[in-house]
């Protein structure tokens, strides 16, 4: 679910960022002047971002009206308008860039993590995100891979263990680290470890590991980790993918068979998609 006042404080530092002082442009527009707009797209993806491009209009004037063609996490195509908007000119001027920022902004995310969901669809594993998040945005962008089709890894520090080469090495090894994460971890917070090498993965296996992210493994390797796994006297662990995972490698990943394939790019690597606002007299 999402929560309306984190959007509304998120919209209002992005609009405070942007308007300082106030819309020097904006003023030069009579007072009750009316616009009304169609924001269109001019390529095809998934709409993702409606309630902060909403919120963005909303803070300044909250009579504007919007009619939404389209919800978040659904298709569109080129050319097809996305909503209609319609209220006083100088807030409808002030707040359209931000409104917009936010709209392509996660409309990009959503987009490129339905890509990599059509990528793999018809295999058991499942497109997950990482921490590689925008500072700032990262509640926002972890949002916008759900409407894609693919699923949140942790949000933060604070809601999941993640142990890493560099914990394994101060906590003196993978076993010792285990017990350790065992100890200390609610029972709602999962625990995984990433490892380098199959010999790794056995050590994390023996110490009772339930999820393992397999870090930069070669294809070969996968397969051989998923045979070990599954190989292993104990519960099997959900095990991870990740490391240079692209569109034209995905599907051979997830064809080893592991459950999770993380991709950092999905929020990391984004480019904007390409929106427009179009605005007319009343």
């Amino acid at each position: 679910m999402l929560n309306n006042e984190f959007i509304i404080n998120q919209v209002c530092q992005a609009l405070a960022e942007d308007m300082g002082a106030g819309d020097l442009t904006a003023v030069l527009v009579p007072g009750d002047a009316c616009l009304s707009a169609s924001v269109v797209t001019r390529e095809s993806i998934i709409v993702c971002g409606t309630a902060w491009f909403e919120a963005c209009f909303r803070q300044l004037c909250p009579s504007i009206r919007i009619d939404w063609h389209i919800a978040d996490g659904q298709s569109a195509s080129a050319g097809q308008i996305l909503c209609g908007v319609r209220g006083a000119a100088r807030p409808l001027l002030t707040a359209e860039r931000t409104a917009l920022n936010f709209l392509q902004t996660l409309s990009a995310v959503a987009t490129r993590t339905r890509q990599f969901v059509a990528a793999i669809q018809g295999t058991a594993a499942s497109i997950v995100d990482t921490r590689k998040t925008i500072p700032g945005l990262r509640i926002a962008q972890k949002y916008a891979v759900r409407c894609g089709g693919g699923i949140n890894h942790r949000i933060g520090l604070f809601d999941g263990i993640l142990i890493k080469e560099n914990h394994i090495i101060a906590a003196g090894g993978i076993e010792n680290i285990l017990h350790k994460a065992a100890e200390i971890a609610p029972a709602n917070v999962l625990v995984q470890i990433e490892v380098e090498t199959l010999d790794e993965l056995q050590q994390a296996l023996r110490a009772g590991a339930s999820m393992v992210l397999l870090d930069n493994f070669s294809v070969a390797d996968l397969c051989e980790a998923v045979k070990l796994n599954q190989q292993f006297a104990g519960q099997p662990a959900v095990l991870e993918a990740s490391g240079n995972i692209t569109l034209d490698n995905v599907r051979l990943v997830a064809e080893t068979g592991v459950d999770r394939i993380s991709v950092g790019s999905l929020t990391k690597h984004i480019q904007a998609v390409d929106l427009s606002m179009r605005f007319e007299d009343v």
